[in-house]
């Protein structure tokens, strides 16, 4: 992807031929695109759950107003939480194993605006062990038209953290898990709080001996949890070893449950800091692992969803 132009860098108009949404739980992002081009960004913070049904559509207006034509209908092509059972229009999953994007399950949304068309990416689901996802599948679908012979895991680490086996061209099965999640409650909200701090220093050899510790007796997280307040009432441990090892605890659990899947080529979708830490964690569990940008596949795979559509005729009229 080519760099983009600050929000408040780009003119009061630009001439566009469509525009690529990220719709997740607490943000919005869009690029104004031309071809396969990114001319201009914008982002905010209404997310899916600050937004009623009726709130889409005047929340996407608000980011992309400027990028409107008069006398023409400018397509949005949009992935994630947008397409929930709570968003603009639910867009039902597609089952694994499959290929990320089809046109055929691309859902078209309702606009009041003459200007705009929307089509919403589906997420997709497994039935069993049950597990679904939105927007993770079009960073994939990214992912495989760069490297369209890509067989192995990605991993998409973040509030819930998705490994998904990649073989053929195809999403075969995927976990998730509240890595992420379980962190900020546990520092936010439990015992641990107390002697976890600021956010600023971090202790990697702490990281990296608690990943180990994890990987070798994962049933042990609970109490190697409490010890973390023990430590440091009794010895003093300080809130940077504290916090790091408290994610290393997490992580080396969530490396421990995948088992033999963690083998194979493992790409890192996700923000760098996360990507380092899961890096770090994976080799030592003896897996090698290469990262990617999750934004530039976000918006690869964006691009090619309004290729796959364009190549549906029957699906625009």
């Amino acid at each position: 992807m080519s760099d983009t132009l600050p929000a408040s860098q780009t003119p009061d108009w630009i001439a566009v031929d469509w525009i690529a949404v990220d719709w997740g739980t607490t943000h919005l992002r869009a690029w104004a695109m031309r071809g396969d081009e990114p001319v201009a960004r914008a982002a905010s913070d209404a997310g899916m759950s600050s937004l009623d049904r009726d709130g889409f559509e005047p929340a996407l207006l608000a980011l992309v107003t400027r990028w409107l034509g008069t006398g023409r209908v400018t397509p949005v092509i949009a992935c994630g939480m947008v397409g929930s059972r709570q968003g603009w229009v639910e867009a039902p999953y597609m089952a694994v194993p499959c290929g990320p994007l089809n046109a055929d399950h691309m859902v078209r949304g309702t606009t009041l605006d003459p200007r705009i068309a929307l089509w919403v990416v589906p997420g997709l689901k497994q039935d069993a062990p049950a597990d679904v996802m939105r927007g993770e599948e079009t960073q994939i679908a990214g992912l495989l038209a760069g490297d369209p012979r890509f067989s192995g895991l990605a991993c998409l680490p973040g509030t819930h953290t998705k490994w998904v086996t990649v073989r053929g061209g195809e999403v075969q099965s995927f976990s998730t898990f509240m890595t992420g999640e379980l962190y900020g409650l546990i520092a936010g909200h439990s015992v641990l709080r107390h002697g976890l701090g600021g956010q600023d220093a971090w202790d990697h050899a702490a990281f990296a001996e608690a990943v180990a510790e994890a990987l070798h007796q994962p049933a042990g997280l609970a109490g190697d949890l409490f010890r973390l307040r023990a430590e440091g009432l009794l010895h003093g441990m300080g809130a940077a070893v504290a916090r790091a090892r408290l994610s290393g605890l997490l992580i080396g659990n969530e490396l421990a449950a995948l088992g033999e899947r963690r083998v194979g080529p493992v790409r890192l979708i996700g923000a760098s800091s996360l990507n380092r830490l899961y890096a770090a964690a994976l080799a030592i569990a003896g897996c090698e692992a290469a990262e990617a940008g999750g934004d530039d596949l976000t918006l690869a795979g964006l691009t090619l969803a309004r290729h796959t559509l364009m190549e549906a005729p029957r699906r625009r009229a």
